[in-house]
């Protein structure tokens, strides 16, 4: 059995070299690398001043804790960065092209890393509860990517996080996927199916060095539902009601995944605050606070994800009370959670969020004006693409109300007509289920448009009168170029 070096934080990122590729543990803020890339950060900082370059490429399973992108961004110490981010200066950064960014679905990340498609990893770093001399690993908040960057990275850095409880075995469900012809069916058929191992194991003689820490994940609290967002996620509730009243929701509730804030909370709170749904799982990517008030309440059977981004009262409830919850959740990769096959097999309700929904259909989730990154596509792809049910809830305004979320083309495509099923807004629901180009048009426009904006859409509809779609060049951007004329 082997004897793992201690080291500090600073003596593990004085091991990480200019150019070098880092693949960082942790799945949102949950897991999250607290303390090597902070100082990291210092070191790239302190190598500037000398005048010498110093950057890394970083790869993550999703967002990360403030001590990864904020801080590397605010050192200008990323060169390149994928899958996903939510930090702002980052975002600054990559928007103003001093940081190459690869905005990719989250299930397609591990294929292409174990085919050698995007590089090799110099170093993974991440967060454990336990580390044993065998190369067991007891992992903390969350799987993410962990499993995959640990395997192939040439080496391995580890923050041993005393704040996480050295007996969360049981939470975790490890397991990975071979590359095609060797690939396997994932053997899940009910969002509680545990197919894997609950301790992650890594060759031990790739791990150089543990660094103690005893920090907190960094989850935030979502904010209380504003009338809108409450709005929403009363409309999608009646939507999955009477879906199930006409006989489409098979024996039972299907799954449900939701995405990342506090439109997403708002509905979920919703979906099990109505009597009219019965108890149901989440198979989704992500666990927030809605999601363990819900088991609380009896009203959430069960939650696959890859992490808890709960906020750490949360987290704390969770520990206190381990047993049970146990029996109620558990982590995976995110080459599971959001893996097509499992998705397409439970029949999973897709919920996404969008930044604008054209009158077509298409969904743009991440350019702002179509030119300006906000946080990434995530997992939503993924979820929209493969759900027997997939929605997507945007409010039907953005800017105070400067400029409509509907419009008439979509600045950027994210999500095709041929994925989207229903739209969703604080004024109604949009079935395009089954509906030609004309006929989804005027069910988003009447069902789901701001009435301020209702008028100019129907205009801009009446202009073309040949086409299978009615494409009109002039006006198609008429939204954006008046929001960008009024900045």
């Amino acid at each position: 059995m082997r004897e793992y070096p201690i080291l500090s934080a600073d003596e593990a990122a004085e091991m990480i070299h200019d150019g070098d590729t880092i693949a960082v543990g942790g799945f949102t803020t949950a897991g999250s690398v607290k303390v090597i890339t902070k100082s990291l950060a210092e070191r790239a900082q302190a190598i500037h001043a000398r005048g010498e370059p110093f950057t890394v490429r970083v790869l993550s399973g999703a967002s990360t804790d403030v001590a990864v992108d904020d801080a590397l961004a605010n050192a200008e110490a990323i060169s390149y960065r994928l899958p996903y981010q939510t930090s702002v200066p980052l975002r600054q950064r990559i928007n103003a092209r001093k940081v190459e960014f690869l905005d990719m679905h989250l299930s397609s990340m591990m294929p292409l890393l174990k085919s050698g498609a995007l590089g090799a990893i110099d170093y993974a770093i991440f967060e454990a509860a336990a580390v044993y001399r065998d190369g067991s690993i007891l992992l903390t908040s969350a799987v993410g990517a962990v499993p995959t960057f640990a395997r192939l990275a040439k080496h391995i850095l580890i923050e041993l996080n005393a704040y996480h409880p050295n007996d969360l075995e049981g939470l975790h469900d490890i397991y990975e996927l071979d590359l095609p012809p060797r690939t396997r069916e994932v053997p899940i058929y009910r969002p509680s199916d545990r197919i894997g191992a609950t301790l992650m194991r890594v060759n031990p003689a790739k791990i150089v060095g543990i660094i103690p820490t005893d920090v907190p994940d960094h989850g935030m609290a979502m904010t209380p539902a504003d009338e809108i967002s409450q709005k929403i996620g009363e409309n999608i509730a009646q939507l999955l009601v009477d879906e199930m009243h006409a006989g489409r929701m098979g024996e039972s509730f299907f799954p449900i995944q939701a995405g990342v804030g506090n439109v997403s909370n708002a509905l979920l709170s919703a979906l099990y605050s109505s009597p009219a749904i019965p108890q149901f799982c989440m198979y989704s990517e992500i666990v927030q606070d809605t999601v363990i008030d819900g088991i609380d309440a009896d009203r959430i059977r069960f939650a696959s994800s890859a992490g808890l981004s709960v906020s750490p009262p949360v987290l704390q409830r969770i520990y206190s009370d381990l047993p049970r919850y146990l029996k109620k959740l558990t982590l995976r990769p995110q080459e599971i959670s959001n893996h097509p096959e499992v998705i397409r097999r439970l029949g999973v309700i897709g919920i996404n969020t969008a930044l604008e929904v054209d009158i077509w259909g298409n969904v743009n989730s991440t350019h702002v004006c179509g030119t300006h990154l906000m946080n990434g596509i995530g997992g939503s792809g993924d979820f929209t693409r493969n759900s027997f049910i997939s929605i997507f809830a945007t409010p039907s305004t953005a800017k105070g109300g400067s400029i409509s979320a509907i419009v008439p083309h979509c600045s950027h495509v994210d999500h095709t007509e041929h994925d989207t099923q229903f739209i969703v807004t604080e004024y109604g629901v949009a079935d395009l289920r089954g509906k030609g180009p004309m006929q989804r048009a005027r069910t988003i426009i009447d069902r789901c448009a701001h009435p301020d904006y209702r008028e100019q859409l129907n205009e801009y509809l009446d202009m073309q009168k040949t086409g299978h779609i009615a494409v009109k060049l002039q006006g198609a951007f008429m939204f954006h170029e008046k929001y960008a004329m009024a900045k």
